[in-house]
């Protein structure tokens, strides 16, 4: 038996707790995985709550990211006892996901945890913070280098905008980091942030071009704040999109990128191919300051991973939340 947060479907849609259950009821895969910590990431925080139809399959295992040791493994990459990462792939909406003390699993899903981390350390950067770096690759790839100008981090205080400002600000950008939330400038600029903007300037309706200020920017935002950075993004610039707190539309026009060339990276962190994902990872080793990751950082048991769903998806989370599955 092992204990989990099991949601399923109701007539008044669904419900979430925490309960034990038989390793009987498992899903296929090669490999078992004792989980250490998972998060509560703003995907978990729709499923757990019902907010959007992330759960495609009932009962659903929720958690879309863990880390842990391999217990048993018919793949013959995994031994029993390797120390993995899992994010992505579908789990905690088709397939049982990390926030359990057990999880099955393909093993072409797993990489190594990286040297230099530990398994809560992974998940205190978790999926949040391997999307945050798959936008840094992706900025780097379209020639965004530290001194180009300033790069722009929306969505700044959460789990994904707070590593998006440490790992630039660690790589010698300077950073300006939108949010809402005025009370949370002193934790962005300790994080790295050279300034802080109201994101307000940037939800509402613009012009399909502004003034040119941005050498690259990751938004997880969407909506009218990912038109506008678009639109303001200088010469030649490029904008990472990775998430949708706003609204999944664009109300933009094609004027950025048919005027200054502007680049539009979607970032796909779910189906990311192995080797990114290795790289994403083993840069997050080097590159993320342990100090910073630490301070944007609190632990949760997993009694209390329900009630942080709802607050995640309230705006009420500042950083990441890792959730200690064994507690």
């Amino acid at each position: 038996m092992f204990k989990a947060i099991l949601i399923e479907k109701t007539d008044g849609g669904h419900d979430a707790k925490v309960t034990d259950l038989d390793e009987a009821r498992l899903p296929e895969g090669d490999v078992t995985v004792r989980v250490e910590y998972s998060t509560v990431n703003y995907k978990d925080g729709l499923a757990i709550t019902g907010k959007a139809p992330v759960v495609r399959k009932y009962p659903m295992v929720p958690g879309i990211d863990l880390a842990g040791t391999v217990e048993a493994s018919n793949n013959p990459e995994w031994k029993p006892g390797a120390r993995v990462v899992l994010d992505g792939y579908g789990i905690g909406e088709l397939h049982w996901g990390g926030l359990a003390q057990r999880a099955r699993v393909k093993g072409d899903w797993l990489v190594p945890l990286p040297a230099g981390l530990t398994t809560r350390q992974a998940m205190a950067i978790g999926t949040a913070g391997y999307t945050a770096m798959l936008s840094v690759l992706a900025l780097e790839r379209h020639g965004v280098r530290p001194g180009d100008g300033e790069v722009l981090v929306t969505g700044a205080a959460g789990g994904l905008g707070s590593v998006a400002v440490a790992l630039l600000a660690k790589l010698g950008h300077r950073v300006v980091a939108s949010t809402r939330r005025a009370a949370e400038a002193d934790y962005l600029r300790a994080l790295g942030a050279a300034e802080i903007l109201d994101a307000a300037t940037l939800s509402g309706p613009g012009k399909p071009l502004g003034k040119e200020r941005w050498a690259g920017a990751i938004d997880s935002v969407g909506s009218h704040t990912l038109a506008n950075v678009c639109a303001t993004t200088r010469l030649h610039g490029a904008v990472a999109t990775c998430g949708n707190a706003q609204g999944m539309d664009f109300p933009a026009t094609v004027a950025p990128f048919i005027l200054r060339g502007v680049t539009l990276c979607g970032i796909d962190s779910n189906q990311a191919p192995k080797k990114d994902r290795l790289e994403a990872w083993a840069r997050l080793a080097r590159d993320l300051d342990p100090a910073r990751l630490d301070a944007m950082t609190r632990e949760i048991p997993l009694a209390e991973a329900i009630a942080a769903a709802g607050d995640i998806v309230g705006g009420k989370v500042r950083g990441r939340l890792v959730v200690n599955v064994n507690h």
